[in-house]
């Protein structure tokens, strides 16, 4: 268990709540050309080089609740389940009155995913890019709740080690995608703090 990324959400928790009622899902591939192990075909470049996903969860404010490692070749109908299956922090039950909103794009529609979410008890948005132009088309100054999972995979590019994977194992992995959610984590506690 990720101690530190777990504190940092439980201090998180405490100043400002975690914004369960809105969440967002999306993976992320990155090149990993020295791995042996989490890698496969990366599809961007029509599978010549090894790569990773990273598929992350967060809440309403972009701080990472849950992530898990694949192959970049794993779609991310797959990792949907162990992601919201994997939160770092005890999930509260959702109810009518406090329901919990899971945002993604187009690549989670169909019925595998749709059953992984009912069986959660989410209330799925899931959208494709289309749909949400059309949206911000009809009304002025909407934004796409799925984008917030966008912003946090950048926050995660930030810290460069991740960009290019060189760990061989997929503990080594692991470890450093727990760490830099820890310190993404932290750093919205202290921006709570001023």
């Amino acid at each position: 268990m990720p101690r530190l990324w777990q504190a940092g959400l439980a201090e998180y928790d405490g100043m400002q709540g975690i914004a369960w009622e809105w969440q967002s899902i999306d993976g992320a591939m990155g090149k990993a050309p020295l791995a042996r192990e989490c890698v496969g075909p990366n599809p961007t470049d029509r599978g010549k080089k090894k790569g990773r996903k990273r598929s992350l969860l967060v809440d309403g404010r972009g701080v990472p609740l849950s992530l898990v490692a694949s192959g970049a070749n794993v779609h991310d109908v797959k990792l949907l389940a162990p992601t919201l299956d994997q939160t770092v922090l005890p999930r509260p039950d959702p109810d009518p009155e406090q329901a919990q909103h899971l945002c993604a794009d187009a690549g989670y529609q169909g019925q595998s995913a749709s059953q992984a979410v009912a069986a959660r008890h989410y209330q799925p948005h899931i959208k494709g890019r289309k749909q949400e132009a059309e949206e911000k088309r009809e009304q002025p100054g909407w934004r796409a709740r799925r984008w917030v999972v966008e912003r946090s995979h950048s926050w995660f590019n930030r810290y460069r080690k991740l960009l290019v994977s060189f760990e061989k194992t997929e503990a080594s992995y692991i470890a450093l995608l727990s760490l830099a959610a820890a310190s993404i984590s932290w750093r919205q506690t202290i921006t709570i703090y001023g």
